[in-house]
């Protein structure tokens, strides 16, 4: 990815060090990482698996 990603942190991180996740899109990917450990990563889902994701998170089935 050349581009340079630009990452935000979930809306249910918070500052007093929390489980904190960091998210960037790209028109391929959506890119997934944990704030306190950015060094080993993250993992890629398709838009549409993410949509997925969040779409069961929302409804309370995770």
């Amino acid at each position: 990815m050349s581009a340079e990603l630009v990452w935000h942190k979930s809306s249910y991180s918070n500052s007093t060090g929390g489980e904190c996740v960091e998210v960037a899109e790209t028109p391929r990917a959506v890119l997934v990482r944990d704030t306190q450990h950015r060094e080993l990563g993250h993992l890629d889902f398709t838009p549409g698996a993410w949509a997925a994701f969040l779409a069961e998170a929302k409804a309370g089935r995770l």
